[in-house]
């Protein structure tokens, strides 16, 4: 029997996700802001679509959180990040790694007899969101919102939500 519903995933499951994928504990906490890409800073926010291109889930990650995880994945010095995360002024290649790590975050929402999403566009901190994701960013939809914390880096928010 197949379904859909594109399955949101837990916090355990982000975490699992996360450490394996960079290499270090990442400390998880429920009940985060949603991070809100027109913020001070913006987010790195990744759109998903399903096999027809329609809109099924939305990935937001903070500066801090984009600068931490970009530079985790690519074993870049913890200050190279921070100075990103406090100037709220994401370095191009800490938003390249970063833009890896939210293609991987798709697997979190793919499971058997549900629809397979893919990451189809990754918008910049401060770039506009299409149109049709815009309204969806603070829905109260299916989503989940967290604080993480990279060990050796430092916190951010992360926001994903499925539609």
């Amino acid at each position: 029997m197949s379904s859909d519903i594109v399955p949101l995933p837990s916090a355990k499951d982000v975490r699992e996700l996360l450490e394996g994928l960079l290499g270090r504990s990442v400390d998880v906490r429920t009940g985060g802001a949603m991070v809100d890409p027109e913020s001070e800073g913006g987010a790195l926010v990744g759109l998903y679509v399903d096999r027809l291109l329609g809109l099924k889930a939305i990935c937001l990650m903070d500066v801090p959180l984009s600068a931490y995880v970009g530079a985790a994945i690519g074993l870049v010095p913890a200050p190279t990040a921070q100075e990103s995360a406090v100037s709220l002024m994401l370095e191009d290649f800490l938003e390249e790694n970063a833009r890896e790590v939210l293609n991987v975050v798709a697997s979190l929402m793919n499971s058997e007899g549900t629809p397979h999403v893919r990451l189809d566009a990754v918008c910049s901190p401060r770039e506009a969101l299409p149109h049709d994701a815009k309204p969806w960013v603070r829905a109260y939809v299916r989503r989940l919102d967290l604080d993480l914390t990279v060990d050796g880096y430092g916190s951010g928010g992360f926001s994903l939500l499925v539609i």
